[in-house]
């Protein structure tokens, strides 16, 4: 997949989901080794009072440190970063961006939000993921983050608990690997082992 001459340099990893997500950002979690060289940011639809339990419900399945997002945090590797109740998650020069802007895609936090924040600030060293969910937030953002040369993968949505979300995003043509849940974590282990060795543009 990558040539000696160029080695590994995905400084990110966003993860998008809406329904049936909380589970299947739990399965990816647990793939990833502590020594995760990316921090990883987490967008998930849920409503507020199951939000603010997110981190809790999925530092269970992983060795890696979850926690809330907090504004102006500096972006740790190895640390999953998990969208605020009612906040857009997005990134600016390596540290979190929450804002409470317009609803997008009846959604706030919104996986496009993320995505396209992740997309200008990282280009080619991101790595996007869209799992299962109702809706289309996170199509966008997947186009944005293939534009801007990252990497980008989706869920395969015929084994998707909620297949209209990974559906729209595989719609768009911009899905680099369209892969089952189970792959989904050996993947961004393997893509995401090394520290990015890239700068910004």
């Amino acid at each position: 997949m990558h040539s000696g001459a160029q080695p590994l340099a995905y400084s990110i990893i966003a993860i998008g989901a809406s329904a049936g997500g909380l589970q299947a950002i739990g399965d990816i979690l647990a793939k990833l080794p502590p020594t995760l060289a990316c921090p990883v940011l987490v967008v998930i639809h849920l409503a507020p009072q199951f939000t603010s339990h997110a981190a809790a419900v999925l530092a269970r399945n992983t060795s890696l440190h979850v926690t809330q997002a907090r504004q102006d945090e500096v972006l740790r590797p190895g640390v999953v970063y998990i969208a605020p109740p009612d906040f857009h998650l997005n990134v600016e020069n390596g540290a979190v961006r929450l804002t409470r802007s317009a609803v997008i895609h009846f959604s706030r936090p919104s996986v496009d939000s993320m995505l396209e924040s992740v997309a200008s600030n990282y280009g080619k060293r991101a790595i996007a993921v869209i799992l299962t969910g109702s809706g289309s937030d996170g199509a966008e953002g997947l186009r944005a983050i293939k534009a801007a040369g990252g990497f980008t993968i989706v869920q395969d949505p015929n084994g998707a608990q909620f297949p209209a979300m990974p559906g729209a995003a595989v719609a768009t043509h911009c899905a680099d690997r369209v892969l089952p849940l189970g792959e989904i974590g050996a993947l961004l282990n393997e893509l995401g082992a090394k520290p990015g060795t890239m700068h910004a543009q």
